[in-house]
């Protein structure tokens, strides 16, 4: 049976320690950490403690230490395999299959560190003598200290083609190539992959070199090269400096993520030590889970420039899918045009964590750049930052939070448009009420028996009654206006239409159809026109003979209700589904294609509801 060390990292990381050693003996929470009696001595005070981020356990009293793997065999008294299997078993994960490939691959991983670490070394070699003298003289002029290049292992990279590769010429062409340090070519010998370069050791969480960073001495590009993937490295599951932020951030209770290494280096020296990079790629879903194992609500200081905006606003929309009650990102806005080590050069460290204590929670930066987007003046523009602001909240998976974030959206919306319908001068414009009093409007005809031949499909079809509805009845507006507010429907036309109903259903005590429509312009008036006259008898709460009185109108209320709880779930179900059939597409796994079959049979009985619904109001015909 051959386990290599990346699966049994993935078992211990998918292990939460405490959990497993709390179901014997009794944990407290301390701080970051937990503590207990140890149970492999008798002591009357807790001297043993768990640390779940980095998956060990230690006694200061009998020196017992260990990760899970550990706890199961010392304390439990399983065999190692049978230690492994359980933990699999719950972790849900496949134990490999005997494989002496997989006992080949796993000694070249250990081989591959020898590799890394002796290029390491050559490098830092090579800053300290003559020809490191440009690539010292730039750290300096960065402000470097002796003790931060010792830190971080600068080194250097010479404009030579086969330097390292002379260098290292014991571990062969095929493993360095492996390792990602030469660049094998067809029909060319291969040569090194980093020249000229100011070189940067990129560290894995127990801080063995695992890739480098290659920053240009001079003129050139790229200004900055990594390392490609390796069976070491995987710069999508890497941050930069991990090593040294984990410590670190467990002292300050938070972790900062800037855009490079070199801002992490600077703000290290600055007394930033919890801080991390990705590594040339935008902040991906398994970084944001590593750093949510560090703190809470990470802290993103991106360049004050509109590329660190946009990279802001990708982890952004990046993260919404995996919100979790206690866990979202946090934004600094940085002056225009700086990074954090201008910030810190130019006005101190104390400046930066003034920046750091004002930065914005993920959804004041979703709405704050949405609001920014584009002009507001026109319902249409403000029925599409509503439409936007509404795929936020449906690509969050969470249901909860989902809700809080429709909840706090609608509050900065209406609060942003009342303000301005208090402030901006009268409506004006050849469709206001009270002008161009020559223009007559056709008289709205009474809905016909044609609704049965409505053109349209599934959830527009619905979409389509309920906004019948509320222009039949636009009493039925304000007892709905919270369901609605945060509902965007897909056709353009029919997101500013609810728009401007809800806007005045706010404004206005009462509200009837005739003066509804005659505050419409043009072209919805038209799409109002359509739907008064198209689906009248489809739903009951649609139909004039069975509103009659207050009652008929309250269960017209109640029915429409229901309505509009279907025709909102629906899209975020299909968008969920959507993206479990997009991830299945990625990486077929056993979670993979059950998340998927879930949300299909979740998305049937959804479909059944509808079908149900419109059978119920045909039947009461």
């Amino acid at each position: 049976m051959s386990l290599t060390p990346q699966w049994l990292d993935e078992l211990r990381s998918r292990t939460t320690l405490s959990a497993l050693i709390g179901r014997t003996v009794k944990v407290t929470k301390a701080g970051r950490e937990y503590k207990a009696c140890c149970p492999f001595h008798n002591e009357k005070s807790p001297s043993f403690t768990i640390n779940d981020e980095k998956g060990f356990y230690h006694c200061f009293g009998c020196s017992a230490h260990g990760d899970a793997i550990r706890w199961m065999t010392d304390q439990r008294g399983l065999s190692f395999m049978d230690a492994i299997k359980e933990l699999a078993a719950e972790a849900g994960m496949d134990v490999p299959a005997p494989d002496p490939q997989a006992a080949q691959r796993a000694e070249k991983a250990n081989s591959l560190y020898d590799v890394m670490t002796a290029a390491q070394a050559w490098f830092v070699t090579q800053l300290l003598g003559v020809e490191g003298a440009a690539a010292r003289g730039y750290l300096k002029q960065r402000g470097f200290t002796e003790q931060t290049i010792r830190d971080f292992g600068f080194g250097l990279a010479p404009d030579n083609r086969t330097g390292l590769k002379t260098a290292l010429k014991q571990f062969g062409d095929p493993m360095l190539i492996e390792a990602g340090l030469l660049i094998s070519v067809e029909e060319k010998a291969p040569y090194d992959r980093f020249r000229g370069r100011l070189m940067i050791p990129i560290r894995d969480p127990r801080g063995r070199v695992i890739a480098f960073g290659g920053r240009i001495l001079g003129e050139g590009e790229p200004k900055y090269l990594n390392s490609p993937d390796t069976p070491l490295f995987d710069k999508g599951r890497t941050l930069y400096n991990l090593d040294k932020c984990s410590p670190a951030s467990r002292q300050t209770g938070r972790v900062i993520v800037v855009e490079g290494y070199m801002d992490v280096i600077a703000l290290a020296q600055a007394g930033f030590a919890d801080t991390v990079a990705p590594l040339g790629t935008a902040l991906t879903e398994q970084q944001i889970q590593m750093l949510w194992r560090m703190a809470e609500k990470p802290l993103l200081c991106f360049d004050g420039d509109a590329a660190g905006q946009k990279a802001s606003m990708r982890a952004a929309l990046r993260a919404l899918p995996l919100l979790k009650p206690g866990h979202s990102l946090q934004f600094v806005t940085l002056p225009a045009g700086q990074d954090p080590d201008d910030v810190v050069k130019s006005s101190g460290a104390t400046a930066l964590t003034k920046l750091l204590e004002a930065s914005q929670p993920l959804v004041e930066r979703l709405w704050r750049t949405e609001v920014a987007s584009g002009p507001l003046d026109m319902p249409e523009d403000r029925a599409g930052l509503k439409q936007r602001l509404g795929a936020h909240t449906a690509n969050i998976a969470d249901g909860e939070i989902r809700r809080h974030y429709a909840d706090a959206f609608r509050e900065r919306f209406d609060n942003l448009f009342v303000q301005r319908r208090t402030t901006s001068p009268a409506r004006s414009g050849p469709f206001v009420r009270g002008q161009n009093r020559d223009w007559r409007k056709p008289q709205i005809l009474p809905p016909g028996a044609e609704t049965k031949s409505f053109n349209a499909k599934g959830s527009d079809f619905l979409i389509q009654g309920v906004l019948g509805a509320l222009l039949r009845h636009p009493a039925l507006i304000r007892q709905h206006h919270e369901a609605l507010s945060d509902f965007i429907p897909p056709d353009a036309n029919h997101a500013a239409l609810l728009n401007v109903m809800l806007n005045e259903s706010f404004t206005k005590e009462s509200l009837d159809t005739d003066g509804l429509i005659t505050i419409l312009d043009e072209k919805l008036y038209n799409v109002a026109s359509t739907l008064l006259h198209s689906n009248g008898t489809v739903f009951a709460f649609n139909r004039e003979e069975l509103i009659g009185g207050s009652d008929g109108l309250s269960n017209a209320s109640k029915d429409l209700g229901e309505a509009i709880r279907l025709m909102k779930q629906r899209p975020a179900l299909e968008e969920a589904l959507d993206r479990a059939t997009y991830l299945a597409s990625l990486e077929m796994t056993d979670e993979t294609f059950a998340e998927q079959q879930r949300l299909r049979h979740e998305k049937k009985v959804f479909d059944d509801r509808i079908i149900e619904f419109f059978r119920r109001d045909e039947d009461s015909l």
